[in-house]
């Protein structure tokens, strides 16, 4: 059973190695050598941003026995899934889909009619898995090594019902 808690700001060391942890040992496979090497460098040199953003943020930890994160996700803003990563000693576990389910749900107690995010390559199965729908796919430069990416987006509204259909 995946243990889910809310991100806490004494969180942020941990939450930052899972997320270079992700970037050099589930990218390898997925990315050139050099994408990995820049991707990683940018989360070391992006960690002021990305606490910000895990403060201002509405964050989710998934944790082992001993309630250390494994795993995080972040909406930020509201209507976005700003992060999403899972330290590779535990990924394919069911963590990150436990998290994305919980941040759409958090998504639709908020109002939110459409979720969105920037999906990695890594990250679009899964989203897609959970019905999410690429709106477009995206090239950006990272340390000036071209990387893929794509627009996702999720309908939170529920669906209409049929005129007459029964409850």
């Amino acid at each position: 059973m995946v243990t889910l808690r809310r991100l806490q700001s004494r969180d942020q060391p941990q939450v930052l190695a899972i997320y270079r942890a992700a970037v050099r040992g589930l990218a390898p496979g997925r990315y050139d050598p050099a994408q990995v090497q820049a991707w990683a460098r940018q989360a070391e040199a992006d960690a002021p941003a990305l606490c910000r953003c895990l403060d201002r943020g509405w964050g989710l930890v998934s944790c082992d026995d001993d309630g250390q994160p494994q795993a995080f996700a972040v909406l930020d803003p509201p209507d976005r899934v700003a992060l999403l990563y899972c330290h590779p000693d535990v990924a394919r576990q069911g963590r990150a889909a436990a998290l994305l389910e919980a941040l759409e749900q958090q998504a639709r107690r908020q109002g939110v009619a459409t979720l969105r995010t920037e999906a990695s390559v890594l990250s679009r199965p899964l989203f897609a898995r959970r019905g999410w729908r690429v709106s477009w796919l995206e090239e950006l430069r990272i340390g000036g090594i071209g990387f893929r990416r794509f627009r996702m987006a999720l309908d939170l509204t529920p669906p209409s019902r049929e005129p007459g259909a029964g409850p």
